[in-house]
C-alpha cells in the first residue's frame, strides 16, 4: 500500500526544541497539505478566559444548551478569525472534509447550529490557524520540527488540550521526555 506524501487528515505533534515559542508542545491538526501549502488548527491550547458562550454573544447568538467550552489557539495566522473541527454528522455552507476523518467550517452558521443544539455531535472551536507556504511544512518535517501520527477521534475530541501533546505521542508509542530537543547529523 503507497502512502501519500501529504499530511491531511493526521496530526502534527512539535519536536522537543522545535525553535519557535508558539508552537511549542503544539498539536496541530492537519485539514489541508498538497504541493501549494498547508494548513492546521491547533488543538494543543485553549486560550484562558475565553469560552464559546463569549464569542456567541459577540455574534448575538443566545447560547442556548450548549456548554461553554474552551476556545482553542488555532495558530498564529489571522488569530481572530474562528473555526470549528467537528464530526461529519453536520455540514453547512463551507464544510471542508478532511480525508473522511472529521469536518472544518469556518462560518457563523455552525455556531447557530451549536447554540441550537442541531449542530455536529463532536466539535471543537478555534482562533487562528497554523499555515505554511509551498514546501515550508516539507523543509520543517526534515529539520526535525514536526512527527505526524494517525489521527483519532479520542485525541481529536476525548482528551483535554493540555494532554494532546503527550497523549499522541503515547499512541506512537513514544515517550516525549525520551526526546532529543535537537538532531543530529551524519
Amino acid at each position: 500500500m503507497e502512502s501519500a506524501p501529504f499530511l491531511t487528515g493526521q496530526f502534527l505533534l512539535a519536536m522537543p526544541g522545535i525553535g519557535d515559542p508558539r508552537f511549542e508542545r503544539a498539536v496541530i491538526a492537519m485539514c489541508t497539505h498538497d504541493e501549494d501549502g498547508a494548513l492546521g488548527i491547533g488543538i494543543g491550547e485553549t486560550i484562558e478566559g475565553l469560552g464559546l458562550h463569549d464569542l456567541l454573544r459577540q455574534f448575538e447568538i443566545e447560547p442556548g444548551d450548549a456548554p461553554d467550552a474552551a476556545v482553542h489557539f488555532g495558530g498564529p495566522v489571522e488569530p481572530r478569525r474562528g473555526f470549528v473541527l467537528h464530526s461529519t454528522d453536520w455540514g453547512g455552507q463551507d464544510t471542508i472534509d478532511v480525508g473522511g476523518r472529521w469536518a472544518l467550517s469556518g462560518t457563523v452558521d455552525i455556531l447557530r447550529a451549536i447554540a441550537e443544539g442541531k449542530g455536529p455531535s463532536r466539535w471543537l472551536v478555534a482562533l487562528g490557524y497554523a499555515g505554511w507556504g509551498e514546501g515550508q511544512l516539507d523543509a520543517e518535517m526534515a529539520r526535525h520540527g514536526w512527527f505526524n501520527t494517525e489521527s483519532t477521534p479520542e485525541l481529536l475530541y476525548g482528551v483535554d488540550a493540555e494532554d494532546r501533546w503527550v497523549v499522541g505521542f503515547a499512541g506512537a508509542g513514544i515517550d516525549p521526555r525520551m526526546l532529543a530537543s535537537s538532531a543530529g547529523t551524519a
